[in-house]
């Protein structure tokens, strides 16, 4: 099957969504409230991708706005030192702030803490980009945060237009986040509106779950989304691997164990490793056991940017950890 995507554009893809400050509380392992010191790092769904395909030696880019103030240089900064292209993430100014997430490094009860009051992402305007822009990047990586709220939920839609006229393959991570969203019933609808004008959906059982009109499961919306026009489809299971369906197959990818330093940052490394395996050209299923190999190398690290492994990096990883089987 092909999945019709042309890889010899300039980059490898855009990725719209938030960018962050993550801070984590030192040493590792300490509740937040106990500690007396913090490491600062970059987070944020977009980012973390964008920062997975670029550590691998690809041109990633990342569409979005950070405030015009110390926290947002600080993110640009380490975005454009990690490689990420910012010539289309805009610096506002006024009362929006860049995101700032307290983030535990706990294997188990591990709390994070979101401020998003007046984030800066959700500032996203279709001024930004335009169709030469998109269509210039084999993929269009579009994170559900995007989507929470005007105007950068209208402007991720009118990238997604722009998307489908220029053959850039697009791709929605759900990336569910309540705190961003007014409703349950308002997530389900534009996620799902957004769904639909995708070539992938990537995303875990409880994202899933959101798209579910009353008692359909997880798997069957994915297939139902395959049903309607996706190329692929990857419900990611957490310990049980991930399930994916593309056209008339249906096949699974086993994870690969390690001692995990937190529960958080594995499904960022997961889908920018993913296309970085699909666009250097090999299979599917390489490529989602390169990415499972890659969300296993970033949690058993502190932080999610900063961990990202490059190629060598996931390479030695993946010739000294063996992948679980898995049977259903």
């Amino acid at each position: 099957m092909s999945l019709g995507f042309d890889r010899s554009r300039p980059l490898a893809a855009i990725v719209i969504g938030r960018a962050g400050m993550d801070l984590y509380p030192l040493p590792d392992g300490i509740e937040t409230e106990s500690a007396a010191t913090f490491a600062a790092e970059v987070g944020g769904s977009a980012a973390n991708i964008a920062v997975a395909i670029a550590r691998q030696e690809l041109p990633a880019a990342l569409l979005g706005v950070l405030s015009d103030d110390a926290v947002g240089r600080f993110v640009r900064s380490h975005l454009e030192r990690l490689g990420v292209i910012m010539s289309h993430c805009r610096a506002a100014t006024g009362t929006c702030r860049t995101s700032l997430a307290v983030c535990e490094t706990r294997a188990t009860d591990s709390e994070t803490v979101f401020y998003r009051n007046g984030a800066a992402d959700l500032e996203l305007s279709r001024e930004q980009f335009d169709s030469q822009f998109i269509g210039s990047a084999t993929f269009l990586v579009i994170t559900g945060t995007a989507l929470a709220a005007d105007p950068s939920r209208t402007a991720a839609f009118e990238a997604l237009a722009l998307a489908r006229a220029a053959g850039t393959f697009s791709i929605l991570d759900i990336d569910y986040r309540a705190v961003s969203w007014s409703s349950r019933n308002e997530t389900n609808r534009i996620i799902d509106d957004a769904a639909r004008l995708c070539d992938a959906v990537v995303g875990n059982e409880e994202e899933f779950e959101i798209l579910a009109a009353g008692a359909t499961d997880a798997l069957e919306v994915a297939g139902e989304l395959v049903g309607s026009g996706c190329r692929f489809v990857v419900l990611k299971r957490g310990d049980a691997g991930s399930t994916t369906i593309a056209g008339d197959r249906r096949f699974d990818t086993g994870i690969f164990a390690v001692d995990a330093k937190k529960p958080f940052g594995s499904g960022d490394a997961f889908l920018g490793t993913l296309i970085v395996g699909l666009r250097c050209g090999i299979s599917l299923e390489a490529a989602l056991r390169r990415a499972t190999a890659a969300a296993a190398y970033v949690v058993s690290r502190r932080g999610c940017a900063f961990a990202m492994p490059s190629s060598a990096e996931l390479e030695t990883f993946m010739i000294g950890h063996a992948p679980t089987s898995t049977s259903r």
